[in-house]
């Protein structure tokens, strides 16, 4: 993606969703059109086999992509709607944000996707946290475990993803999006009554530190940003993935996808940190109270990837938001 394709001043909410995501007026291939009939193999392999292949940082992004597609379409069973995979992060003491001395420096490398203070600002200040012991999914919501919500449910609320509200049988295993917060919510609360565990949205504080394991890198991986690492605008398919395609972006603690495929929705309304200031950017302005969103996401540039950004949700098709769960004690 060149540095350039996004007029550097122009505030990307202003824009259309093509032109935010720095699309050309024509048409853009990010995969071969052939995919699928340069790997026959992945259609006889054994489910174990592909599941495998999605997360061996060694395979070639085209390879890993089609054989989760192909484990999409076959039963994915890494994908367990009542019984979903967890991964442990231990209780700590965390410092979490961003120092007011970085906020200039954090724009301008981003500044030419649109980026301003304002967005930024809202991280600070870098502040301690401590944080009990939880359990948080190691992959976001699927379509299909959100599928098996709604038909136990009846809920009527349907992903505006789900185009028509039909649902997507050959994205079973790509994370569910957009729902609204209290669709989370709604979901959290039938699977804790289905399973008799305790589910629930993390908090802020708790996404944060699953992300990025507390040690203050920026991003789920040490260093600076890197295309090939997650599902963002910047080289990825323009469009979902199936979940735990990019292994080299898994977090710490093994969690995957919390760089990128969709956003997620936490349990936390936007406040200013302790400390902190309020900070009246577009969302705060258009919408007044909101619900924080976390990560980044196949339609958004990678300064949504950093583990402390925080943002929202506005009603266009290039915010597309998910969420994933944490089960506590």
């Amino acid at each position: 993606m060149s540095a350039d394709v996004l007029p550097a001043v122009r505030n990307p909410n202003e824009l259309s969703d093509r032109e935010a995501m720095g699309l050309p007026g024509r048409l853009v291939e990010r995969l071969p059109h052939d995919l699928f009939a340069a790997h026959p193999d992945l259609f006889t392999r054994p489910v174990e086999q592909l599941a495998a292949l999605c997360a061996d940082p060694a395979e070639p992004f085209e390879r890993r992509y089609a054989a989760g597609s192909v484990l999409g379409l076959r039963g994915d069973p890494r994908i367990r709607p009542d019984d979903p995979e967890l991964v442990d992060v231990p209780a700590a003491t965390v410092e979490l944000g961003l120092p007011e001395d970085q906020v200039a420096s954090v724009v301008e490398r981003w500044a030419r996707y649109g980026v301003v203070d304002s967005w930024i600002r809202k991280e600070c200040p870098r502040h301690q946290v401590d944080i009990a012991a939880f359990r948080i999914m190691r992959y976001p919501v699927t379509n299909l475990e959100y599928r098996r919500f709604l038909a136990d449910t009846g809920h009527t609320t349907l992903p505006t993803s789900w185009q028509f509200g039909g649902y997507p049988l050959a994205r079973a295993n790509h994370p569910v999006w957009t729902v609204r917060p209290e669709d989370a919510d709604a979901y959290a609360t039938w699977l804790s009554a289905r399973t008799g565990r305790r589910f629930e949205l993390p908090t802020e504080a708790e996404w944060e530190y699953a992300a990025g394991g507390g040690d203050g890198r920026e991003f789920p991986w040490p260093g600076d940003f890197l295309d090939d690492h997650a599902n963002t605008v910047e080289e990825g398919p323009l469009d979902t993935t199936p979940v735990g395609v990019y292994p080299a972006g898994r977090t710490p603690f093994g969690a995957e996808d919390m760089a990128g495929n969709v956003e997620e929705f936490v349990a936390d309304d936007y406040r200013p940190y302790e400390g902190g200031h309020p900070v009246d950017d577009d969302l705060v302005v258009r919408q007044g109270t909101y619900r924080v969103a976390r990560g980044g996401s196949f339609t958004r540039y990678g300064d949504l990837a950093r583990c402390a950004r925080r943002h929202g949700w506005f009603d266009r098709s290039i915010y597309a938001i998910g969420f994933r769960l944490v089960e506590r004690p």
